[in-house]
């Protein structure tokens, strides 16, 4: 490690903004040269879960919605926020089940990442989930608006060489190759086809 790559020394933390999905933390630190940097504003948010989920088919199911941030509607994983005290995969199983109404017993954890390690704190850890089934309908919350959708994964994966089904997210997209990864050294023939 070198002087430029040492941690910062934090002086001082002030929360300007706090709800239940996010908190804005401006800190002042003092960086390894010695300059001071105030404020450093960094954005506290839960942990985040994508499910990759395979259909005995060999179908991925994906979620259409609308995106206010962006506003866009997008193709996207099923995903959604870690609850406090809540397990990573008991979130991911509870998210996939409310926004398809799609459960399995055969889960992989596909690692963590973070987002955008410069300004949040949080991790997005992905799963594949296979032999996924409909158990019952979808229970979702106020301001989503979802629409199921089960495509085969080979039109799935050109779709994301030529664009035309491409998730938009990044993160996302982070969770496909962490499955091409898992595929790319899987025992599994099931899960080894999943390669992209």
């Amino acid at each position: 490690m070198t002087d430029q790559t040492k941690p910062w020394k934090l002086l001082s933390s002030t929360y300007p903004y706090r709800d239940r999905w996010l908190t804005l933390r401006s800190d002042t630190v003092e960086l390894p040269d010695g300059h001071e940097l105030s404020p450093y504003h960094v954005i506290e948010s839960p942990d985040w879960v994508n499910a990759i989920a395979i259909t005995p088919e060999r179908n991925i199911v994906l979620v259409e919605q609308y995106r206010h941030a962006v506003r866009s509607t997008m193709l996207e994983l099923p995903a959604g926020h870690v609850d406090a005290g809540e397990a990573p995969e008991i979130a991911v199983k509870r998210e996939l089940l409310e926004e398809t109404g799609c459960a399995t017993e055969s889960w992989h954890d596909l690692g963590a990442l973070f987002p955008a390690a410069s300004r949040f704190t949080n991790k997005v850890r992905s799963y594949l989930a296979m032999g996924v089934r409909q158990v019952r309908e979808p229970s979702h919350e106020t301001g989503e608006n979802i629409r199921v959708r089960s495509i085969p994964w080979t039109r799935f994966v050109k779709g994301l060489y030529s664009g035309d089904m491409m998730l938009r997210e990044a993160n996302q997209l982070a969770s496909v190759f962490l499955l091409h990864m898992h595929a790319k050294s899987s025992a599994d023939p099931a899960i080894a086809a999943l390669r992209v």
